[in-house]
């Protein structure tokens, strides 16, 4: 198979996996019991709440609804939000860059702490240092998201040394953009911390595992043999083989954390893809709801591109358009 048709397939497969995701979101929003009328009726009686249900088309059957969304959807219309009034699309793309924030700031802190932790500790194995490290990454691995961010909101409320929630402060949208940019910097690393403390953990042991694997290998041997010292031949050998496994995880990483980062956001006021989906299953924003699902699916499935790329890249046996 040519890497051309591998890419053709993988988008195929995004595409199916956006469809499909969306569209179990649209239909679980439709059998749940009410939708956004009957949610946003505030002193509104029987008569005008029906009206309303009728001029949404929430009266009509399931089944007609869903098509009627979908024949939208393959033009790539995911219709207007009911509670912001906005296009889906517009929505989407503004939150999608705010959770990208996000994501890479805790991807890159996941990164520069699990890797090397994971490479002494599987290169180690044994001393206090290592079990100090893996218990460490035992508790984040354990530490649900919603507990690590009010653990930070907490600590940052207490010290004054970060704020305790949002992207930028009060006023922030009459600074230049240099004293905008710093504003959102120091509103980064309170979420980032938090979404990225159990993907340290988790890399840390698979990148132990990964290499302790590797410099078991008769390679590393070898390389000793012929005059290497056994901690270069680990690092330079043993490290290389290592990254297939680790860096076929990051592209699912990235999938999460583009998707996951539900309680993070609610929890930091971060307004991303995670706070917006939130307000939409709140609001039963049927249009909103199925905006963001798809979302999550297509970063999922860029995610799964990516992790067979970078995992092609770091050791051509695994690459997959070869195999198929």
């Amino acid at each position: 198979m040519t890497f051309g048709r591998f890419l053709l397939r993988r988008a195929a497969f995004a595409v199916l996996l956006v469809v499909v995701v969306s569209s179990a979101a649209v239909l679980l929003t439709l059998l749940a019991p009410g939708d956004f009328t009957t949610e946003s009726a505030f002193g509104e009686n029987v008569a005008m709440v029906q009206k309303r249900r009728t001029e949404l088309g929430f009266d009509r059957p399931i089944l007609t609804q869903y098509l009627a969304w979908m024949s939208r959807a393959l033009r790539f219309d995911f219709g207007d939000s009911l509670l912001y009034m906005r296009p889906v699309s517009d929505l989407l793309g503004e939150r999608a860059l705010n959770t990208g924030v996000l994501a890479s700031a805790a991807l890159v802190a996941a990164s520069l702490f699990g890797i090397p932790l994971g490479i002494y500790t599987g290169i180690r194995q044994r001393g206090i240092g290592v079990a100090v490290v893996r218990g460490v990454s035992l508790m984040f691995l354990s530490m649900p998201p919603l507990i690590a961010s009010l653990a930070m909101v907490m600590i940052a409320a207490r010290t004054g040394l970060l704020p305790a929630g949002g992207m930028v402060s009060s006023g922030a949208g009459d600074l230049s953009w240099a004293r905008w940019l710093a504003d959102v910097a120091r509103h980064v690393p309170l979420p980032a911390v938090a979404l990225s403390l159990p993907l340290a953990a988790l890399l840390e042991r698979l990148q132990s595992q990964a290499m302790q694997r590797a410099i078991s290998e008769p390679f590393v041997r070898a390389a000793e043999a012929r005059g290497l010292s056994r901690q270069s031949a680990q690092l330079k050998h043993g490290w290389r083989v290592s990254l297939g496994a680790v860096l076929g995880f990051y592209g699912l990483m990235i999938g999460s954390l583009f998707s996951g980062s539900f309680i993070v956001e609610v929890v930091t006021a971060w307004p991303g893809l995670g706070r917006l989906m939130f307000d939409a299953l709140r609001a039963r924003d049927l249009f909103l709801v199925a905006g963001c699902a798809a979302a999550g699916g297509l970063f999922l499935a860029i995610g799964t591109l990516l992790s067979d790329l970078l995992m092609a890249a770091a050791d051509p046996r695994a690459r997959m358009w070869r195999r198929s």
